[in-house]
């Protein structure tokens, strides 16, 4: 019997070490055919609901902010609509009437006598507005090195300001950035044309000292001194309260951690695109462009373009929900936003930005004025003005 059960051991064992030897073979010369399934993370999907009105309501308090009298007739708010992400069939003026905590709303005559409505800041909004500024001016060498990092994960160090644009936000640019930011840096930065036509943003020199990923840069906290050696960093994982991997998954995933570890900073252009090397090279650079990030997450739709800028291989986002351990999909909003797991705590971030917790509080006022809103509050108050 012992020596029965000794063998079925040996026999198990040689099974799972083969398994282990064809999954290393496989991995650095194909890319393993494994699926995770998506799992709700009502969690994660917290920190994402109020993002789109969030957003909105920040660029367009900004653009309110920079107009010389502090107050814009809506027909020149609407000019830049395509910055704000509202879905199609919600009316600007309906937005921005949600919030009279935050939009003080006035009226003018037009040429033909009709009233055209007028956008101003509350007090609230202009305090906050007002400290936002100041952060933004004590942080502009930091957030300078965010798009100079950006701009070094690109081929040539240079992108399309389209691509910018789509993640200014995210990056805690000013909307005007091109004006009011990277004016102020012409040693650093250089306005391009592209061989496509399209006007570009360039870095004029590399910095080796930015070109360490965050990744590297907690190594010591959150490797092994064997994998440090090696090269083999292991991505932060952690999956929804309740997903299940298979053991099958398990095994793949355990291998896939120990693969070569290539830093996004690095010209990756040798690297077969059909492995799961190259797969764990795509996975660290979206680590590293959402660590740029302020919340740690974008849309998904923001980072559908940098395929070629970023020498990425067809249909990289797959990435995104193969490895739902380390990034999670939101699909609230109406959209697919890509969050980094590792850098939340509950519903809340581990390290914020300065620029962040001003966010907070600009979402603390958006969310007092529907709450206000919803009671009459302000129907009430504009009843009393009319008394008057």
């Amino acid at each position: 019997m012992m020596f029965c059960s000794l063998f079925y051991t040996a026999k198990n064992y040689g099974f799972l070490h083969s398994c282990k030897q064809g999954f290393i073979y496989q991995q650095k010369f194909s890319l393993v055919n494994i699926k995770l399934k998506w799992v709700k993370d009502r969690t994660m999907d917290s920190v994402v609901t109020c993002q789109r009105d969030l957003k909105a309501a920040g660029i367009l308090v900004s653009i309110i902010y920079s107009s010389p009298e502090c107050c814009l007739p809506i027909y020149r708010l609407s000019r830049h609509r395509g910055q704000l992400g509202l879905p199609d069939d919600l009316k600007l003026a309906t937005f921005v009437r949600r919030y009279p905590n935050i939009f003080v709303e006035s009226s003018f005559l037009d040429s033909g006598g009709s009233p055209v409505p007028c956008f101003g800041l509350s007090r609230e909004a202009l305090k906050l507005r007002c400290k936002e500024v100041d952060i933004g001016i004590e942080n502009q060498f930091e957030l300078r090195d965010r798009l100079c990092k950006l701009l070094m994960l690109a081929r040539d160090w240079m992108l399309p300001l389209q691509t910018i644009d789509q993640l200014k936000w995210d990056l805690g640019l000013p909307y005007d950035y091109q004006d009011s930011f990277i004016r102020n840096h012409p040693e650093i930065f250089s306005f391009v044309r592209l061989p496509d036509d399209r006007v570009g943003l360039k870095l004029l020199f590399w910095d080796d000292k930015l070109a360490v990923s965050e990744l590297e840069k907690n190594a010591s906290l959150q490797q092994e001194d064997q994998d440090i050696k090696s090269g083999t960093f292991r991505f932060p994982i952690s999956f929804t309260r309740g997903f299940g991997l298979k053991r099958k998954s398990m095994e793949w995933l355990k291998e896939w951690q120990k693969l070569p570890y290539t830093s996004p900073y690095t010209n990756a252009s040798h690297l077969d695109t059909r492995t799961d090397v190259s797969e764990k090279r795509v996975v660290g650079v979206f680590h590293e462009l959402l660590h740029l990030t302020l919340h740690k997450q974008t849309e998904r739709k923001n980072v559908s373009n940098l395929r070629r800028p970023l020498g990425l291989p067809q249909k990289f986002t797959k990435a995104f929900e193969r490895h739902p351990g380390i990034f999670y999909i939101s699909k609230k909003n109406d959209t697919q936003t890509v969050v980094l797991r590792e850098a939340y705590n509950g519903g809340e971030l581990v390290r914020s930005h300065p620029l962040v917790k001003i966010r907070e509080e600009f979402a603390n006022l958006l969310k007092k004025g529907l709450l206000d809103r919803s009671r009459g509050v302000y129907k009430k108050s504009m009843e009393d003005k009319w008394l008057e």
